[in-house]
């Protein structure tokens, strides 16, 4: 917190009330998670601390709270500072007569759709349609192996600029829906919910903030967190179909068994959970953790500064102690998942990846000399434009993102 934002927040005694905003509240095991969905600020409070965003949001004083806290619980707690605390996150409205700077809320994707829009997403006949659908296309392959395509049925073009750039298109389109799933399944549970691109290691997505899914049911929750996986095996499924009833020489054989692959590639992705996907965050709610990327890394770190100097780190703290004993077991394991995939996916992308892209930028540059046809030319202008943008917009997504993180940290800092 700044100076400025110290000075502005009025002082906090024993008299003073508080006005809250609209907070929402859930239980999770021994704790309760406590948030305000407008700004997608959430925090993990013991129960005592929950009891005390109840109580001054009855309207109790900071005094008459912490009385009926020590009566409740026998324990001493200090609401002053809990109150400047609850300021920080922004969950405080007023105090007293005073009301306080109220930060801008982020910008919702697709604001005008409501949750009556869209209810059917948590329908729960929707996974069983998913479910039957998906089978169907199962025992279809099971009977007629012959229909699952191989990597050739990209190539359904003898033009590579056409492949490259109709893949694209389709790729990014199958990604965009993959999204929308999410936000329409978060907007239906009452979550604002936010696209942007973003990167992953080296990989450039799509994702989609809906932080406050946090405060649904676990069953809103889970359905969130796959509706994007949903997404890409329903639209699988429906093209197996497609590719059951067409003759294979058509055009819309050729077509589907191409888009096949296509819906079917980011599948395996998922389970890069070191990358923080769908599946990770179905981890992190089974396993009950509340940062599971953050503290997974935070204990590789640990391990790696123990290893490389024992002696001049001996006496530091085992970050995964302070968690629960369910926390901590997950948190070790999973920071071997996250060393060893991102190293695996670091020495693939030197390994394979960035030659590849390199290559086919210099045959790309070297089309463009005098002499070759226009086709020839076409082609390689394609090429740059689609791979150098995209290797561009990954570079520019990745600048922003540590501009964003450096500046929320400058804002965090004290004394700054």
């Amino acid at each position: 917190m700044t100076d400025t934002a110290a000075e502005a927040q009025p002082r906090v005694g024993p008299a003073s009330r508080v006005a809250l905003h609209e907070l929402s509240m859930r239980r999770d095991r021994d704790e309760w998670i406590v948030g305000r969905m407008a700004t997608r600020t959430f925090v993990a409070l013991p129960s005592a601390g929950a009891r005390a965003v109840r109580l001054l949001g009855e309207g109790l004083s900071v005094a008459r709270t912490q009385e009926r806290l020590r009566a409740d619980t026998g324990e001493e707690f200090d609401i002053a500072d809990f109150v400047a605390d609850l300021a920080v996150l922004g969950f405080v409205a007023r105090i007293d007569d005073r009301p306080l700077p109220d930060p801008t809320p982020p910008r919702a994707s697709l604001p005008w759709l409501r949750p009556r829009h869209v209810r059917f997403a948590l329908h729960p006949v929707l996974p069983v349609a998913v479910a039957v659908l998906t089978a169907a296309a199962v025992v279809i392959l099971l009977l007629r192996p012959g229909l699952l395509p191989g990597y050739r049925a990209l190539l359904w073009s003898p033009h590579g600029s056409v492949v490259l750039l109709s893949g694209a298109a389709a790729g990014w389109t199958l990604l965009l829906a993959h999204e929308l799933a999410h936000l329409v399944t978060a907007r239906a549970a009452g979550v604002p919910g936010r696209m942007r691109l973003g990167t992953r290691l080296q990989f450039l997505v799509m994702q989609t903030d809906i932080s406050g899914i946090e405060l649904a049911p676990r069953r809103h929750r889970l359905t969130a967190y796959l509706s994007g996986i949903a997404l890409n095996l329903s639209v699988a499924s429906a093209l197996v179909l497609v590719l059951a009833v067409t003759d294979p020489a058509s055009t819309v054989h050729r077509l589907s068994a191409a888009a096949l692959l296509l819906a079917l590639m980011p599948l395996p992705f998922q389970l890069m959970v070191f990358t923080r996907t769908d599946v990770y965050f179905v981890l992190q709610d089974l396993t009950g953790c509340r940062d599971l990327y953050g503290d997974g890394l935070a204990y590789a770190r640990y391990r790696y500064r123990r290893a490389l100097r024992p002696r001049t780190h001996a006496g530091e703290d085992d970050p995964s102690a302070r968690l629960p004993r369910h926390e901590r077991r997950a948190v070790r394991v999973y920071s071997v998942v996250l060393v060893v995939g991102t190293a695996a996916c670091l020495a693939f992308m030197a390994a394979v990846t960035l030659p590849l892209d390199i290559a086919l930028l210099v045959r790309a540059v070297r089309g463009l000399a005098p002499g070759n046809t226009p086709a020839g030319y076409a082609d390689s202008a394609a090429v740059l434009v689609t791979l150098g943008g995209v290797n561009v917009l990954w570079l520019v997504t990745k600048w922003r993102d540590h501009r964003s993180r450096r500046r929320a940290k400058e804002v965090a800092r004290p004394g700054t």
